[in-house]
């Protein structure tokens, strides 16, 4: 049995600029004729070296603010140990600094900066331990102070420097969840969520189709800062994943929902009936004719995304799909009987296997309109955007498209797309 080779990830900017950094924090300690310490510098740009430009801001704020406490309680220490008791037993000065702990700690509780906490505790240390002792210990504590300045201002300056390309942003570039993304979350990198992102801050117009609902789309895009809607169950909504709302369905009436429910109960089959209820999915549901449909249930209904109802749809609400999953032989016979009563005409029927149980099938119903083309058009006209690029396949939507073994590779590829060259 063969085993699947895992790809090394990618040197990231982030490493690069770290190496950076601390090479110029060294160099600013010869350009200084050897003053401070360059240990703190670089320790400074490594922690406020961040990804995204507003992690570098806060982890510079926090250290900033974990330098000042520890470096004032250090001085206090120095003060209290060279002038005011001055002892020659060194276990009551180390207990003089054990007791200063709390006050350090304190301060930056008070201060409501308790993610500070940690880098007082650091520089208090560092000064009333290490150096206690030094003939000019104030000098330290300035030069101290100046070290960790200096290494916060080179890692923002660093982290915000950007080569300059040409970005597309008249073009529209839709990830097709169902083909590239499947397993969203076991294949893409830290390092690929990262370079989506930056591409998404930097004005890249992005967004997702797919044929699951908002219930499972929302878990696999966590840590990605979509800020389009997206189109989820196919085509019948488009979503806002941020403000939790439907901004648009394609929807069956009442009636058509009616005319197939009696139809599948007709042929003794249970559907699951997708409706939309102001912003939430209410899915109703009768007995079950199958252990399968018993398991869906089961595994689904504890989503707060999902709200499972025994029994038949008010008129309140859209119905926007209904989902049956039987053996492969009555979906089969059941899809040749919708065809044959010209339902396959009227609305979007789609069957298809299922990946999770085999030998079952899927048929889902849908609005004729609701597909991933139509709605995705709707966002191009929209926010008025040239182009529509795909990653993965979307059908309908023409040959222009980005391609990639793994979504790792479809980002690589999209970078190339959305950045093709420098500014000339």
């Amino acid at each position: 049995m063969s085993r699947k080779r895992k790809s090394l990830p990618p040197i990231g900017m982030r490493m690069i600029k770290s190496a950076v950094g601390v090479f110029l924090a060294l160099v600013i300690y010869l350009l200084r004729g050897r003053q401070g310490a360059p240990f703190y510098t670089a320790i400074s740009v490594l922690w406020c070296m961040q990804p995204y430009n507003s992690d570098a801001r806060k982890n510079a704020l926090q250290r900033t603010i974990g330098t000042i406490i520890g470096a004032v309680y250090g001085l206090i220490v120095i003060i209290i140990e060279y002038y005011l008791f001055p002892t020659p037993y060194e276990i009551v000065r180390y207990l003089l600094i054990s007791l200063f702990i709390i006050p350090v700690l304190y301060t930056t509780v008070i201060c409501n900066k308790k993610n500070a906490s940690y880098f007082s505790c650091v520089v208090f240390l560092s000064i009333t331990i290490v150096h206690i002792t030094d003939a000019n210990p104030y000098l330290f504590v300035f030069n101290r102070f100046l070290d960790t300045m200096i290494g916060i201002g080179l890692a923002l300056l660093i982290n915000s420097v950007r080569i300059p390309r040409k970005r597309r942003t008249d073009c529209l570039f839709v990830l097709e969840l169902d083909d590239v993304l499947l397993k969203i979350q076991e294949t893409m990198t830290s390092y690929s969520k990262i370079e989506l992102n930056k591409m998404i801050d930097s004005g890249a117009k992005f967004t997702i189709a797919t044929m699951r609902p908002p219930a499972a789309l929302i878990p696999a895009l966590q840590g990605i800062r979509i800020k389009l809607p997206v189109v989820a169950m196919d085509g019948a909504v488009l979503y806002d994943i941020n403000e939790n709302r439907f901004l648009k369905k394609y929807a069956m009436t009442y009636e058509e929902m009616e005319t197939f429910v009696d139809f599948f109960h007709e042929r003794d089959f249970h559907c699951f009936i997708n409706v939309i209820i102001e912003d939430s999915v209410a899915i109703y549901y009768q007995e079950f004719k199958n252990p399968i449909e018993q398991k869906i249930y089961k595994q689904l209904r504890s989503s707060p995304y999902r709200n499972y109802i025994k029994g038949n749809p008010t008129k309140q609400g859209d119905t926007v799909y209904l989902m049956l999953i039987d053996t492969e032989e009555r979906i089969e016979y059941l899809y040749k009987e919708l065809k044959e009563a010209a339902y396959t005409e009227s609305h979007k029927i789609i069957k298809y296997a299922s990946n999770d149980y085999p030998g079952y099938m899927y048929i889902k119903v849908y609005n004729k309109e609701a597909s991933k083309k139509n709605m995705i058009q709707h966002i191009q006209q929209k926010i008025e955007l040239k182009e529509i690029v795909t990653l993965g396949e979307v059908e309908g939507i023409g040959n222009n498209r980005i391609e990639g073994k793994d979504c790792n590779e479809i980002v690589r590829n999209f970078k190339k797309v959305y950045e093709p060259y420098f500014w000339k």
